[in-house]
């Protein structure tokens, strides 16, 4: 059954449909109905322009249904066929209404795959009801891929909450950092506790250097941690702590499988953001499993063959200890770059260095070769470790023979 077609608006209801088409007799070829012209210049417009002109002309004879024109004249549509457009009406993509969405502020504890766990710290009324922070699954804005921004594990942000009940929401605006590491890739660091084993893997005191110059370049606060202390006699502590202590740095000594040095590791770090760094095998894990309850990391045993560590964690995660109080743990290292500067500024990275350099001869004195240095006296008087001024001289070397780019 053939479709029943609607006269145009400006055609008589009344009048009959097969009269306005073109006829047929016996014998006669088709008669074919009066052509749409378009106003003068109409065929040199757009087509999209062309289709409106056509709109307004006054035709004579108009006829229903759809005809074949030749080529460049475009006519009006059948009213069947019209699409319903509405120009200002915008579809909203996201199956989540935006007037329903509310924005909170929160600390970045995770990132896998491109989604980020937002970390919300309990309200007053949550506190009250002990119903503790909640944790967000959220995606980062098209904005910072676009800019060539980041969103760190420690960042600081606003969330638009999608789903409540859920837990999702959008990364909306990361807010200024206060610093930011290389290696590990975090943010808004209060302190670095790096921890080495006292035995078993040996500590490699070049790897703790790199580090320890890393953190001074990025004025990061550091405490050495040197786990195992079970395996080592009271005068090899005695040794490490001569090495980093004459540097500023504070030396701890902590044993996961007797407990000592637990407790003063949670003092130190209590009211902090703390990133745990450090080799593979020397217990970081272990000891973050030893400072709060909830989250057990993986930890792992010492290859036999080599006696280095196995590689336990695999991404970056902040663990809330409490209110304020977070610790983050990081992939283990066996090698670390040194830092992006030159090495006329690497005794800067030595705390003990700097107290001694104004008593050097010359300006811009490189504490190696130079006569009257006030850096190689005090090495000479037993104020500086002669590892840390080995590992200075290496990395120092290492600088300088550094290609650059």
């Amino acid at each position: 059954m053939g479709a029943i077609r609607t006269p145009l608006p400006h055609q008589p209801a009344d009048e009959n449909l097969n009269s306005r088409r073109g006829t047929k007799e016996a014998g006669q070829a088709c008669v074919p109905r009066k052509k749409y012209e378009l106003p003068r210049g109409a065929i040199n417009l757009p087509r999209k322009e062309q289709g409106r002109a056509s709109h307004s002309l006054s035709v004579e004879e108009p006829v229903a249904g759809f005809i074949f024109f030749k080529r460049n004249i475009c006519m009006p549509r059948h009213p069947h066929n019209l699409k319903a457009r509405h120009p200002h009406r915008k579809r909203d993509s996201c199956k989540y209404k935006s007037n329903t969405r509310k924005t909170m502020t929160g600390k970045i504890i995770k990132g896998i795959a491109g989604f980020y766990y937002v970390y919300v710290e309990e309200t007053k009324e949550a506190k009250e009801t002990a119903t503790g922070g909640t944790l967000y699954e959220c995606k980062a804005k098209g904005t910072f891929r676009k800019q060539k921004i980041k969103p760190l594990v420690g960042d600081i942000v606003d969330i638009a909450v999608l789903d409540d009940e859920k837990h999702i929401g959008n990364v909306e605006r990361i807010l200024p950092r206060k610093n930011e590491l290389i290696r590990p890739a975090v943010s808004n660091i209060d302190m670095a506790l790096v921890i080495f084993a006292s035995a078993k893997p040996d500590p490699n005191f070049n790897l703790l250097d790199r580090f320890l110059c890393m953190m001074e370049y990025q004025h990061v606060p550091v405490t050495i941690c040197f786990n195992k202390k079970d395996l080592i006699t009271p005068k090899e502590q005695q040794e490490l702590k001569s090495i980093y202590e004459p540097a500023g740095y504070r030396v701890l000594f902590t044993s996961t499988k007797t407990g000592e040095g637990i407790d003063e590791i949670k003092h130190i770090l209590e009211g902090r953001t703390t990133t745990v760094a450090g080799p593979s095998g020397v217990g970081k894990s272990s000891i973050i499993n030893c400072l709060q309850d909830d989250v057990q990391m993986e930890t792992g045993h010492i290859s036999e063959k080599i006696e280095r560590g196995k590689h336990t964690t695999r991404h970056s995660e902040i663990i809330p200890i409490k209110d304020g109080t977070y610790i983050m743990d990081t992939p283990g290292f066996s090698s670390m770059d040194v830092p992006g500067f030159e090495k006329e500024d690497l005794w800067t990275c030595y705390p003990e260095f700097v107290e001694y350099e104004p008593y050097c001869r010359f300006q811009g004195c490189s504490h190696i070769n130079e006569p009257d240095c006030g850096v190689k006296e005090a090495l000479a008087d037993g104020k500086i470790s002669q590892v840390r001024y080995d590992n200075y001289k290496l990395l120092y070397e290492e600088l300088k023979n550094r290609q650059k780019y």
